[in-house]
């Protein structure tokens, strides 16, 4: 079995990516760190500028307003208070910290990084010195330690701690956050494994910390533990706690051939067995994610790119099972999603991995954070009635892991934009914006974009290399962009580019030599499989990577919005909406109001006298629910 070499080797701290494959055999992409990315001026630099000046900070008030804080300096003794808040609010507060280090990883911020050293003083006192740290089960609840491990969130709190501590390491060169974790890890290792006592993890998420753990500071015990997570040994354990609820049930990672159960956990023990696969090249993790990709894309995504559409237990269901309104779709799953197939795109290089990250994060992620940066949705349906009950966007919530996940990926959003090969760079998003890295060998190369993607279609790469060198740039070609036809210093190539894939230009680079790409972004119609009940006789929207929804407030006065349809013979208009932040390309299209004259059935003849033309509003579906309580939906009825 193939292993990794030594982290020894790795890059400087600072240089390090988001996962920092460096070393990782298996590893066909490197990713770009996030520190060799400077975002330009666009979509995403709209929204991690409200990221960094609105959500981290009224995000971390709330935390104290409610007591997260409070939790370590009760353990630490330096404030007499009642424990507050679920058991895993740790977690909350060191995804916060996470996102912090990203923001720190795209330059200097002595704000936040003030902020985040002092949150560090909070957590480093609250340590054991037996290196355990959870507040839930410090003092009174001390004898309770890992006798819950089906919902004690213990191991999941631990991990998005190393997390936490390794970004804050990559963006400061500090250890002291990496070193709580280190200690926590080592816990451990002293204490659980095969030869030792049993342990497994209710929620997954140790398996991706312990094995970027390993990559950061070579210490091969750390991968070897995130294996028996992944593989188990359950056999050891008691009956009843051998019965997981996520995605084992029981059986190592190995044996599964679906997902099922609670969705986020699904996908992070999926993240963090493509981790351990990039690492070892274990064949049966290998088998098991394509069969898991497989799964999952076939039948249980949303067109968002959302993941999960039970409610009870945030689960997935069966394939095909995608209703709308009653869709979970929790923010933490389409962020899963997005980081899973990061991971299979680094161990692959196939485009369909990157489709899947660019679906889910400009619709299921990115709708997950209001427009104004203080508001979230925990879940992301594709269908409100407009109930003044039904608060989709809240600035808390009891359990509130979606809002510093969401933080944190818009942070490190830089990191996910480019890569290297063997061969050459690699590009997966579009984005005005410079990269500023090395090639494999050494050599270092300057790559910018110049485009407003997602808005217009046009996008410029200017290569720079110190001088002329021999590499292949690597181009995402979207699976929806048809007729694409790359030009290269104002000719056009004489190879016509295929939707879904990267297309490979190999030449030697001069620097100042351009690339010139053109996406149609002209609305397009989308059905599905006749298998989602849901959706018969409906269409979803979309235009480049954005799907589209129709919110009642942007309707005409008159026009009952569930008796509205859309006309497929008419073509959509394009305009920018100036009501709403990064004034976004709406769309108009020719529709057809149905009026309801009281009867629950009558005839076809009778409903079609009864229309009456109407134009119709689309939005983005990242900005619904911005303006109030309205209905909203994404499938849309239509009229031939």
């Amino acid at each position: 079995m193939a292993m990794a070499s030594s982290a020894a080797a790795a890059p400087g701290p600072q240089e390090q990516a988001v996962i920092n494959l460096v070393n990782s055999p298996q590893a066909k992409i490197q990713p770009a760190p996030v520190s060799a990315v400077r975002m330009g001026e666009g979509f995403w630099s709209e929204r991690r500028a409200i990221n960094r000046n609105v959500s981290l900070p009224t995000l971390l008030k709330q935390m104290e307003d409610h007591g997260i804080l409070d939790n370590f300096r009760r353990v630490s003794g330096r404030k007499q208070v009642v424990r507050r808040g679920p058991l895993y609010t740790d977690s909350d507060l060191y995804k916060w910290m996470e996102a912090v280090a990203f923001v720190l990883q795209s330059g200097p911020d002595a704000e936040l990084k003030t902020l985040g050293e002092r949150t560090i003083d909070e957590v480093e006192a609250a340590q054991g010195k037996d290196g355990y740290i959870n507040t839930f089960y410090n003092l009174e609840r001390a004898s309770e330690r890992h006798t819950n491990m089906k919902g004690g969130h213990e191991l999941y709190c631990g991990g998005h701690l190393i997390q936490a501590g390794i970004a804050w390491y990559r963006a400061t060169g500090s250890r002291r956050l990496m070193d709580v974790g280190v200690r926590f890890a080592d816990y451990l290792l002293a204490n659980f494994g095969r030869d030792k006592k049993p342990i497994y993890e209710g929620h997954p998420e140790m398996e991706m910390a312990l094995t970027e753990l390993y990559r950061t500071t070579g210490k091969r015990e750390y991968l070897d533990f995130a294996g028996y997570l992944l593989k188990g040994d359950q056999a050891r354990l008691p009956l009843a706690q051998r019965d997981l609820v996520y995605l084992f049930t029981g059986k190592p990672f190995t044996a599964r051939t679906k997902f099922e159960g609670h969705a986020v956990r699904a996908m992070y023990a999926a993240a963090g067995a493509t981790d351990y696969y990039l690492e070892t090249a274990d064949a049966g993790i290998s088998d098991t994610l394509q069969r898991l990709w497989t799964d999952v894309a076939s039948g249980k995504t949303y067109v968002t790119g959302g993941m999960g559409s039970r409610a009870v237990g945030e689960a997935f269901g069966e394939p095909y099972e995608l209703p709308n309104a009653l869709a979970y779709t929790e923010s933490c799953a389409a962020i899963a999603n997005m980081m899973w197939n990061f991971r299979m795109l680094a161990a692959t290089g196939e485009a369909r991995f990157s489709d899947a990250m660019e679906r889910a994060l400009y619709n299921g992620i990115n709708s997950g954070m209001s427009l104004s940066g203080d508001l979230y949705c925990y879940r992301n349906p594709l269908e409100l009635t407009g109930n003044p009950d039904d608060r989709i966007r809240n600035p808390w919530y009891d359990t509130t892991c979606c809002p510093p996940n969401l933080e944190r990926i818009f942070a490190s959003l830089p990191g996910y934009l480019y890569g290297a090969s063997k061969d050459g760079l690699w590009v997966h998003l579009y984005h005005a914006s410079e990269l500023n890295w090395r090639l494999r060998d050494g050599s270092a190369v300057k790559l910018s974009q110049a485009t407003a993607y997602p808005w217009e279609g046009d996008v410029t790469l200017t290569v720079r290399p110190e001088q002329a060198r021999d590499f292949a740039l690597f181009l995402r070609i979207p699976e929806w962009a048809s007729g694409v036809v790359p030009e290269v210093n104002g000719k056009a190539l004489a190879e016509r580019a295929r939707a879904g894939s990267y297309y490979r230009i190999q030449r030697t680079w001069n620097p100042g030599d351009t690339v010139r790409l053109r996406f149609d972004m002209k609305p397009r119609l989308t059905r599905a499989d006749y298998r989602v009940r849901d959706n018969i006789g409906k269409v979803a929207v979309e235009r480049g990577p954005l799907v589209y929804c129709l919110e009642g407030v942007d309707q005409p006065a008159g026009a009952a919005f569930w008796e509205s349809a859309l006309s497929l013979k008419e073509k959509f208009t394009e305009f920018r909406k100036a009501d709403m932040a990064g004034r976004p390309v709406a769309l108009k299209a020719r529709g057809v109001a149905r009026s309801a004259d009281g009867s629950l059935y009558s005839t076809l003849a009778a409903s079609k006298a009864g229309e009456k033309p109407v134009e119709l509003v689309l939005i983005p579906y990242y900005a619904f629910a911005n303006r109030g309580t309205t209905p909203m939906q994404v499938w849309i009825p239509y009229v031939p």
